[in-house]
């Protein structure tokens, strides 16, 4: 078994983690600071955001230097004393690696510019425009066009992302060397391995046809097949694993978002020939129909709980038998778990412990977002602009025509990516405790309540079930049940109980949550021992249990 196999990840969003020199960014020396905090939570390993240098026009992912760090987060020494205290500690660290794309900043970019026939020019995707716009009518990820004019040449540059993230075209066997080799320059440093960015969009459809599916608001047309999991970015991969992977004791975790079929995700992680050990796919982040209904009212968008054990059902039996999967309920891309699919009022706390127990006795090697393991929820902005996020700002500018600022600003408290980037709550200080200065974007407005000062001071809190939790995953028997374990549904299509069951010759452990604010009763089943438990007893009624609210519990049989 290799050591992500039976590790527990936790991901650092690094500008929003710690400051520690009261400029209002999280910095290295604030993550070094609490490594020791990492090591009682329980995990193993940590990804770290982008550190690079960077405008920071898109959260750091906008890369100028892709071989020094940004001095907002501290110096290149900074994140070796961090590697080498890390792994002191018995940690690992993975990075950010960022393949996809430059910053418009990057002396590459600079240079590919200039002229038409610049060395660097073909290191990135350049067309002329067509009928006095784009070249055809792609949309980007941040809802406008998937090209920007230049003037100086005029011509436009493809970026699937921000306008100030170019492409880089891996059409062109340098830019892929140049990758190669960034990336073996930070393995050789004693980095443990990268989670890798926007890693399926490294090829595009070379016709650049139009796409003839329907445009939308912003009257282009979101056709992901044109630039996402295409033939060709299984043949850069596979040279990606021979030429920097193999041969070394790293991971590799691919970023293949929503669009990845289980078949796609088997062959980005085939052992052989795969780019990645683990894939990050987003199937089970969306089952409350959430994030495509700007127009809904109604904030209540309640969980399709047969849905989401439908998705986590559907990539277990495609992939347990020779792929591990990963477990995760959110990143910084996602608005935070428990504003999705728990209770942030009365029932923070049991909803929160809830749905620890309910993903982290799955199968797959666990990633904890920051903030996660206290309960931090969803941001309360009254304001468009205190979205500091492009994404969210190009959102507002293709929607205010057709919906009101009301509107825009409650679908942007509902699923804008600042929703997981707010600064970690340390303690009820002023700024919680991330700055003495002015922080980068404002605080949450609940870190009065929740905070890590307060929970780590009480044993029942949600931080201490966490903790619990992952202390359980990392018992032998427990963790052979997870690995190896036999995954039994319990009522699978219940439309309120998220219940399974994982066995062994030695042991049978059993996970049942209750996803309603409400009572609901179930089958009452052989237990031997309770664990995890969010509520003081079990409720037994007509030999059935009575789940409260948000209860959960895991038992042994």
């Amino acid at each position: 078994m290799r050591w992500f196999e039976s590790g527990i990840g936790y991901q650092i969003y690094p500008q929003s983690f710690l400051d520690t020199n009261g400029d209002g960014i999280g910095d290295m020396r604030g993550i070094i600071q609490k490594l020791d905090y990492f090591c009682e939570l329980g995990v193993t390993f940590l990804w770290i955001g982008p550190i690079y240098q960077s405008p920071q026009d898109d959260g750091g992912y906008d890369i100028s230097d892709f071989y020094h760090v940004d001095p907002r987060y501290g110096s290149d020494q900074d994140l070796k004393e961090l590697l080498a205290k890390a792994h002191q500690k018995g940690l690992r660290i993975l990075l950010d690696l960022v393949m996809n794309h430059s910053s418009d900043q990057h002396p590459w970019f600079l240079e590919s510019r200039e002229s038409v026939d610049n060395p660097k020019r073909d290191y990135y995707i350049w067309r002329k425009g067509k009928n006095g716009g784009p070249p055809n009518n792609w949309e980007s990820f941040f809802s406008e066009s998937a090209w920007q004019y230049d003037k100086l040449t005029d011509m436009y540059y493809m970026k699937i992302f921000s306008a100030h993230m170019p492409d880089l075209n891996w059409a062109n066997p340098e830019v892929r060397q140049e990758m190669f080799a960034l990336a073996k320059y930070w393995l050789d440093l004693g980095v443990d391995g990268f989670r890798l960015d926007a890693i399926s969009h490294l090829s595009r459809d070379e016709s650049f046809r139009d796409s003839r599916k329907r445009a939308d608001a912003t009257g282009f047309v979101p056709d992901w097949s044109k630039f996402s999991n295409r033939p060709k970015v299984f043949e850069y991969l596979k040279d990606f694993r021979h030429q920097v992977l193999d041969n070394r004791d790293v991971l590799a975790v691919g970023e293949v978002g929503g669009g990845a079929s289980v078949g796609l995700a088997r062959k980005f992680s085939d052992p052989l020939d795969g780019g990645f050990d683990l894939v990050f796919t987003f199937d089970h982040c969306w089952q409350n129909d959430s994030f495509g209904n700007d127009t809904k009212e109604d904030q209540k968008f309640e969980v399709q709980v047969d849905k989401l054990k439908a998705v986590f059902d559907r990539w277990y039996r495609g992939m347990h038998q020779d792929r591990m999967l990963v477990v995760y309920w959110l990143n910084h891309d996602h608005p935070r778990v428990l504003s999705q699919y728990g209770d942030t009022g009365v029932y923070r706390k049991e909803s929160a412990k809830m749905l620890a127990n309910t993903l982290y006795f799955l199968y797959g090697t666990p990633f904890i977002y920051q903030g996660e393991e206290i309960g931090m929820s969803n941001v309360t902005y009254q304001k468009i602009s205190d979205f500091r996020d492009v994404s969210a700002q190009n959102y507002y500018k293709s929607a205010k025509d057709r919906l009101s600022k009301a509107q825009i600003l409650k679908f942007l408290q509902r699923t804008s990516r600042i929703n997981a980037r707010t600064p970690m709550q340390w303690d009820d200080g002023e700024h919680a405790g991330f700055t003495t200065g002015s922080p980068w974007v404002k605080v949450n407005d609940n870190y009065l309540k929740v905070n890590v000062k307060d929970q780590m001071a009480d044993p029942d809190s949600i931080w201490h079930h966490y903790q619990k939790v992952l202390t359980l995953r990392k018992e032998p028997k427990i963790r052979k049940a997870i690995i190896h374990g036999k995954l039994k549904w319990l009522h699978l299509r219940h439309p309120d109980i998220f219940a399974y069951s994982k066995i062994t010759d030695e042991l049978t452990l059993t996970v049942i949550s209750n996803f309603r604010n409400r009572e609901i009763e179930f089958p009452l089943g052989e237990y031997r021992e309770i664990h995890c438990h969010n509520y003081p007893d079990l409720l037994i009624r007509n030999h059935k249990i009575v789940l409260r609210p948000y209860e959960s519990v895991v038992v042994f049989a």
